[in-house]
């Protein structure tokens, strides 16, 4: 009996080309906040740690010891001042880097098209 009801509805839906574009849009929207949920959580762990390693910096009492920094594939030794400036303007840099501003492109174009997510 549940089968046939349910045959019987899938039978029955129409879907517009309109509305398919529709579910479409939505789709691809969503998929990519989701996207950008998982891209904020890593972007969050890296500050947290760059905060971490600037804590424990200011913690060293030894101040002629050299701290090794990784830049990319390279580690390079640098005092423990130097240390602490490279890691404060990565803080900046991505605080005020290009993150926010994806997010808030996506928010627009999910206001434009009246789409409630959250």
């Amino acid at each position: 009996m549940a089968a046939t009801m349910k045959k019987a509805a899938a039978e029955d839906v129409n879907v517009t080309f309109e509305d398919q574009q529709k579910i479409n849009k939505f789709a691809r929207i969503t998929s990519r906040i989701t996207e950008l949920k998982e891209e904020i959580d890593v972007k969050k762990k890296q500050l947290q740690n760059l905060e971490d390693a600037c804590e424990d910096i200011m913690l060293a009492d030894d101040d002629c010891l050299m701290i090794t920094y990784q830049i990319g594939d390279v580690f390079i030794s640098h005092s423990q001042e130097e240390t602490q400036e490279m890691l404060e303007e990565a803080k900046i840099s991505w605080i005020f880097g290009k993150a926010p501003a994806h997010a808030e492109k996506l928010r627009t174009k999910v206001e434009q098209n009246h789409i409630r997510i959250f």
